[in-house]
């Protein structure tokens, strides 16, 4: 069974209400009714059911549930309660209706309303516009400070990672991140890895040095990261800095850090800054033929994901079971 087969399963055990809001895009419609056919999620449409249905009739929607912002009854709620998050920066009741009657924002108030449990988001918008509103609504998870991004990536070669799957991080958010961001961001990668893939997570800060073979402002922030994630998450195996090889080719290890308690079985890859995992994943994809699930975010209140733009309906159907799963655990 592959890895999204496992989180499919997963998801189809305790169905989760899921918004996307991005409902006038073709490969969204199809990703729903994908979803409802499989018995993944309960969908959250959000606009005119027989205007939604008309752009992809040959893709059902009943079992959808269709929200329309302009006609729906609870909206001066929403108002308020966007006011009442937002009034420090200067929020008014005309201002939160306008930022209401986006279809991303309304779906992030229907999950911090407890009307759905995750948002998946991105196919048309920038990751600016699936997160700014998440951060206004719904804020950070409770003893987390800072919010980042992943790619779950599931290569054909299932002797790389849990049976193939690896997390890559930070792919899509936090540009330069400091040695103390680098360290959130490693400590987190670990919880959300070991959450989705029920593995062990062995997470590798990577540069392009290992323990020291070379020292330079970069390769110094990405050891003082680990000590740090090290210190964050005592119980994780967390290792750096280490070269790439390192940290996947066991007799690389043997030779570059003998003494790692990784020996070329991480499944967590940290990347120095946006530039290095952003560019990583994407040649995974396209050069290993890897499947990339993400990017996935972490650090938000309630799931709330975002697509790349040129991502598939069957794309939005793993990231949308991803959410599911995430929904799942914070119910826990």
């Amino acid at each position: 069974m592959t890895f999204i087969d496992q989180i499919v399963a997963r998801a189809r055990n305790d169905k989760k209400r899921i918004v996307l809001p991005e409902s006038t895009d073709p490969r969204v419609l199809e990703a729903a009714s994908k979803l409802i056919d499989r018995q993944i999620a309960d969908v959250i449409l959000i606009g005119d059911e027989d205007a939604l249905q008309a752009i992809t009739p040959d893709w059902p929607l009943a079992g959808a549930t269709f929200i329309n912002p302009e006609s729906f009854d609870r909206f001066d709620d929403f108002v308020e309660t966007l006011v009442e998050l937002r009034k420090h920066k200067g929020m008014t009741p005309e201002k939160a209706r306008e930022e209401l009657l986006k279809p991303t924002t309304f779906g992030t108030m229907l999950v911090k309303k407890g009307m759905a449990d995750g948002l998946v988001a991105g196919s048309i918008g920038s990751t600016a516009d699936t997160l700014r509103p998440a951060l206004q609504i719904l804020k950070t998870k409770p003893g987390t400070k800072l919010v980042s991004a992943f790619f779950l990536m599931v290569v054909p070669d299932r002797n790389f990672g849990a049976d193939g799957a690896l997390l890559f991080a930070d792919c899509g958010l936090n540009e330069d991140p400091d040695a103390d961001q680098l360290a959130q961001i490693a400590v987190s990668s670990a919880e959300s890895f070991t959450a989705l893939t029920g593995a062990k997570s062995k997470v590798a800060l990577l540069s392009y040095s290992t323990t020291g073979s070379a020292s330079s402002p970069l390769t110094e922030k990405v050891a003082e990261a680990t000590a740090k994630a090290k210190a964050l998450a005592p119980d994780v195996i967390i290792e750096g800095e280490l070269q790439a090889d390192a940290a996947l080719v066991p007799s690389v290890t043997a030779k570059k850090s003998p003494q790692s308690r990784i020996q070329g079985d991480a499944n967590c890859l940290i990347f120095p800054d946006l530039d290095a995992g952003n560019i990583a994943y994407k040649l995974v994809e396209r050069l290993a033929k890897a499947d990339a699930y993400g990017p996935i975010l972490q650090g938000i209140a309630k799931p709330v994901n975002d697509l790349s733009r040129g991502c598939s309906a069957d794309d939005i159907v793993g990231v949308a079971a991803i959410t599911v799963v995430q929904a799942q655990e914070e119910s826990l």
